[in-house]
């Protein structure tokens, strides 16, 4: 433990000279070089097909098509199921998770376990359900809750947040079929440590198919991947946006203020990654529900504030679904826009989640898919739409939005103003908020630390996961990821490096081909977990 922290303070010495270099320039000279490279990977990934007078991203359809199927195939599982699943994630089941055996006559195997039973895979795991569906919230729920909504919302006026809901309401089938293949095809080592994800149920899966070289090199292809968004849209994005709420909440300014606010970052989340799944999912269970209670708390005070408002709310949301405001590009438009702001909150099909979720304790891996089911309802479903609505109160008799922006007129993450400038999501947000609860902004930015802090601890142990895929699961191996990990905590505080970010965070986006591939190829092994599963509970209650 000693010899870690040296070397992460080791390390953290020279990113001091770093960041002063990066007052000079530095960090613009990186950005400039690596743009090039940036934006060809952003569009590459984010190739567009033109449908109508629209050009969409083809992993939004690539989304969209697939959730769709899954949520006919499996029949609306985001409703069929979703008692299922809260019963599952309270412990309802668990007696059938983890069973009592009885031993047996003249048996003195230590636990009681019957001579005659084969090895019991509900020992097998290390997380309960609760813990991991936190994990996997706490990778997911973030900025895109915070601010993509705000930005959703100002390039396709209130009626994207219909489509938002959609977009999750279908995920939510998705996330299912990942995530039961993901504790399937996990792998367990002999000390109980679980291995588990896409690269093992495509290598794994594919191989039970016949498919034994397309799954290797899915797999490895999911693996570099992942390592990479792990590093910068689940890491250095993050501490980045936190440095910079924490920076304009108290006046700081500087690459020395963002490096010590880095620093300070790497060493909570050095402190918490060191102890594995079972140390991020302490933390994740207790902080998730923190930091969503008082978002949600906020959010549920403007709600009931404006209560007279809630049907003109959402008829704005109903009518601006189908009959689209003049000037929001028509009805398609506002289509992709929800669909697409949905689809980056959720991660539904990126596979990232069911990393967390293979280390459940668990001897039926649909138990699980039926608990992942409720992560892009938390995440989409309810949070998102409950910033949405405080935003259309805040514009509920159409002056504030157009004394701040018009609808439609957006840049990137950024609202374009009336006046010329531009005002981030974010701060779009904290302003609807600060409209009904004065002062909200420093809780938001309390919020926007926690969501980042909790979004780079799960990512962590995403990208330790692929790493180890990558290059064995040894110790050494374990040590230069998180080391290499907590470096790009304190570069991303530190420096601008725009055109990296955006290139890592692409890569989340590329998740999204080699798992669907996989998905499509096994989804029926899914349909014959849920069967074994829901016996076990008929045959339980009998």
């Amino acid at each position: 433990m000693k010899k870690y922290f040296l070397s992460i303070f080791t390390l953290i010495l020279p990113l001091l000279t770093f960041a002063q270099e990066a007052e000079k320039g530095l960090d613009e000279k990186v950005n400039d070089a690596f743009m090039p490279i940036a934006t060809w990977w952003e569009g590459f990934v984010l190739t567009t097909v033109p449908i109508g007078e629209y050009n969409v991203p083809f992993v939004v359809i690539l989304l969209v098509v697939g959730a769709t199927f899954f949520t006919i195939y499996f029949k609306f599982p985001s409703i069929t199921k979703f008692g299922l699943a809260i019963n599952t994630v309270r412990g309802k089941y668990d007696d059938i998770d983890h069973p009592v055996v009885e031993p047996a006559y003249g048996d003195s195997t230590p636990g009681g376990d019957a001579i005659e039973t084969i090895r019991d895979e509900s020992q097998e795991g290390e997380v309960s359900h609760f813990q991991a569906l936190a994990t996997a919230v706490s990778g997911t729920v973030g900025l895109g809750n915070i601010a993509g909504v705000a930005v959703a919302i100002a390039l396709g006026g209130p009626g994207a947040t219909f489509w938002m809901i959609v977009c999750g309401l279908i995920g939510m089938a998705t996330k299912f079929v990942e995530c039961t293949l993901g504790v399937k095809y996990r792998d367990v080592g002999e000390d109980g440590t679980v291995y588990g994800g896409p690269m093992y149920y495509m290598s794994k899966g594919l191989k039970e198919r016949g498919f034994t070289g397309i799954g290797k090199v899915l797999g490895v292809l999911f693996a570099i991947l992942c390592v990479g968004a792990s590093f910068g849209g689940g890491n250095a994005f993050q501490s980045n946006q936190a440095a910079v709420q924490l920076s304009s909440l108290f006046g700081m300014s500087g690459g020395a203020t963002g490096l010590i606010i880095g620093a300070v970052l790497a060493v909570l989340v050095g402190i918490v990654i060191i102890g594995g799944i079972k140390r991020i999912a302490k933390i994740t269970e207790k902080i998730v529900p923190f930091m969503a209670g008082i978002y949600v708390l906020a959010a549920l005070v403007i709600i009931f504030a404006n209560f007279s408002y809630i049907d003109d709310a959402f008829g704005l949301i109903f009518k601006g679904a189908f009959t689209p405001m003049a000037g929001l590009g028509g009805f398609v438009g506002v289509i992709i826009v929800g669909f697409q702001r949905a689809a980056f909150s959720n991660e539904a099909g990126a596979g990232s989640a069911a990393i967390a979720h293979s280390a459940v304790k668990t001897k039926y891996p649909a138990s699980e898919g039926v608990v992942a089911l409720l992560e892009p309802f938390i995440d989409t479903v309810v949070i998102c739409t409950m910033t949405a609505l405080v935003i259309i109160f805040f514009n509920i008799d159409g002056t504030n939005m157009q004394s701040v922006f018009e609808y439609g007129a957006v840049d990137g993450s950024s609202v374009i103003l009336n006046g010329g400038g531009q005002l981030g999501g974010v701060d779009l947000t904290s302003q609807a908020f600060d409209s009904v609860i004065p002062g909200f902004s420093y809780i938001l930015t309390i919020a926007i630390v926690l969501f980042a802090f909790s979004t780079m601890i799960s990512w962590s142990y995403y990208g330790l996961q692929s790493w180890k895929y990558l290059f064995g699961k040894g110790k050494r191996a374990d040590l230069v990821y998180k080391l290499l990990f907590l470096i790009f905590v304190v570069i991303g505080a530190a420096a601008t490096l725009d055109a990296v970010i955006k290139f890592s965070d692409a890569m989340i986006l590329a998740l999204v081909f080699p798992n669907m591939i996989g998905l499509f190829f096994l989804f029926p092994k899914v349909r014959e977990e849920m069967t074994k599963y829901l016996s076990a509970i008929r045959s339980n209650k009998e």
